[in-house]
């Protein structure tokens, strides 16, 4: 491979990074790929002489890394809204977002039964997901745990399974399951600490500790 060749490679991976990029729906990732796209940019930049561009977009690298440690920094104020299983909100709530819904759960059509648990989960007084549990004993089956797009990065989750599992216990569950019909509500149970049983279904045990309210 020339070096004329090599340096056209690097600027179109550079060019193809950034527009990868633009495609990102979590800001975060968006500003990683961004990121290297840019650094990349300075190196091609270096190597054919164009300073102007190299200058650009070192701004362009700095500018990314100072709004990750902001977003990475934040900290988000998590807390329950329990409401009734004929709640209007929560049927407007599931009527307006039965799309993307059912793109972790496809089969998901509610039948509200009387002795359901149903959380909002509120960041930042922002209703960014909803959790229904279906008492069974000392087993919670999780009928739902869906989190809105901008809030899909496993805080809520941890928030409810990890920091305050007492919001469960209190009810006499200690016991969680999960049926997962996609590959990322799969990957989700996984990184939550659930396990794969025989009967094809996801458990997780829920630990009472004692811990501060906090903000994550």
């Amino acid at each position: 491979m020339d070096n004329q060749l090599l340096l056209e490679f690097i600027g179109y991976a550079a060019s193809l990074l950034i527009a990868i990029s633009l495609m990102m729906r979590s800001l975060i990732r968006l500003r990683i790929l961004n990121g290297i796209g840019a650094v990349v940019f300075v190196i091609y930049g270096l190597l054919i002489k164009a300073y102007p561009v190299a200058f650009l977009n070192g701004i362009i690298v700095g500018i990314d890394i100072t709004y990750l440690i902001q977003m990475l920094k934040r900290s988000d104020y998590f807390s329950v809204m329990e409401v009734t299983p004929n709640s209007p909100y929560l049927n407007f709530f599931l009527e307006f977002h039965t799309e993307d819904i059912r793109k972790f759960f496809p089969t998901f059509n509610y039948d509200p039964q009387p002795k359901d648990l149903i959380f909002f989960m509120l960041r930042d007084t922002i209703p960014a997901g909803l959790m229904i549990l279906r008492p069974i004993k000392n087993k919670g089956k999780i009928l739902l745990d869906y989190a809105l797009e901008n809030f899909r990065d496993f805080k809520i989750g941890a928030f409810i399974f990890d920091d305050k599992p007492a919001i469960l216990l209190n009810r006499g569950i200690d016991c969680l399951e999960a049926k997962a019909e996609t590959k990322i509500h799969r990957q989700y149970l996984r990184q939550m600490g659930f396990h794969l049983t025989e009967d094809e279904y996801y458990h997780k045990n829920l630990n009472k500790h004692f811990i501060r309210d906090k903000k994550i």
